[in-house]
């Protein structure tokens, strides 16, 4: 069978060089917030193109702390998607904020702009203040995001980029994540830059925001053992970093693996019966997940595990949807409709760097036999 993701295969590729690490990271002594972990913030720092970067336990963490450090919590709202991760608006409850949610765009499953203006103009009732938006860069797509922060600077309010999903993602040649007051990476090991545990990393160029930040994650300590605000823990530790920092040495070629495995993807699909993914105009677009969309999503990928190919949902309940928030989280005055029917169709096909050509063209091969029997997407 060959996986929708594999983050062992990610490990096998680059073994010696881990080991080695998490071997220097075990003899050094020191195991939390150590030299592993300052140097892998200036490396990601450094490679991201922004003067500061904190790490931390993990992706939702690196969001509900940048909330709090910005003062963002109980009595202001946070306006996201729910077609994202549920980490996303966890973190928003998490920081004691409201998360209030707008619609996709069809075409590439981001933030509409229109809807976040007119919520930004005319807020659902009961609301508390918007205070900061939080858009999403999923699947490796850039968010449409110049009108969004033009809407943010129109406000007052800061935007956050959730950035887990598109680690090297570009817009106008320049890096999501570097466009906004602060943004948050996972470092699952499934992402693009992804640990062989959990942690999650921040950035911004606010030196002052950065150490508050790292004193939240921290309990709050600026001065050892003395806690001048209520923190946490939420520590990236030092082996996951001596990791972190060997495989960020080799992101931005794996991210080119991906973009390569998409585009023997595209051709796959072309002519067929789903639509190559769509990119954005300007964009670099680097393929977390290449997502299709097919009516019948359970037959397709039935036959597709039939023929030794996996494949995922990513995300088959959009957040608005499940009991944990059902008909408690303010929505957009179009209801989600579009992210609901999105969750209905999408399907996730293999990728990750380590895919053979042997095995990316035995998915080819099959998706396109697949393809070619069903009836044209809408």
């Amino acid at each position: 069978m060959i996986p929708q993701a594999n983050p062992g295969a990610g490990y096998q590729a680059l073994k010696p060089q881990i080991d080695a690490a998490v071997a220097r990271a075990l003899g050094s002594g020191w195991y939390v917030l150590g030299a592993e972990g300052r140097a892998f913030e200036s490396e990601f720092a450094h490679w991201l193109g922004t003067p500061r970067a904190v790490g931390c336990g993990n992706g939702t963490d690196a969001l509900a702390l940048t909330l709090r450090a910005m003062g963002i919590g109980p009595g202001k709202a946070v306006a996201t998607v729910s077609h994202t991760a549920v980490a996303t608006v966890a973190a928003i409850e998490m920081a004691g904020a409201t998360p209030v949610l707008i619609d996709i765009d069809k075409l590439h499953y981001t933030m509409d702009p229109a809807e976040l203006a007119e919520v930004l103009a005319h807020p659902p009732a009961g609301l508390p203040p918007i205070a900061a938006i939080m858009p999403v860069h999923i699947y490796g797509q850039p968010v449409d995001l110049l009108p969004i922060l033009a809407l943010g600077k129109k406000y007052g309010i800061p935007v956050i980029e959730d950035c887990s999903q598109a680690h090297g993602a570009t817009l106008g040649g320049q890096k999501v994540g570097t466009f906004s007051e602060a943004s948050c990476f996972s470092l699952y090991p499934t992402k693009n830059l992804g640990a062989l545990g959990d942690g999650g990393v921040m950035a911004t160029g606010d030196a002052a925001l950065a150490d508050e930040i790292a004193a939240l994650r921290q309990y709050g300590w600026k001065t050892h053992y003395i806690s001048e605000a209520a923190g946490v823990n939420s520590r990236l530790d030092e082996l996951q970093a001596a990791i972190l920092r060997v495989k960020l040495e080799h992101l931005d070629a794996n991210n080119a693996r991906r973009q390569a495995i998409a585009a023997r993807y595209d051709a796959a699909v072309a002519g067929g019966a789903w639509a190559a993914p769509a990119r954005r105009a300007d964009a670099t677009h680097v393929f977390h997940q290449y997502v299709v969309r097919v009516a019948d999503r359970a037959g397709v990928q039935a036959a597709l595990r039939a023929k030794g190919v996996a494949t995922g949902v990513h995300y088959p309940v959009p957040v608005h949807l499940q009991s944990a928030y059902a008909g408690r989280i303010a929505m957009g005055p179009a209801g989600c409709a579009v992210t609901a029917k999105a969750a209905e169709e999408v399907m996730s096909f293999p990728m990750f760097p380590e895919l053979t050509d042997v095995q990316v063209g035995t998915v080819c091969d099959m998706v396109a036999e697949i393809s070619q029997r069903l009836p044209l997407h809408a």
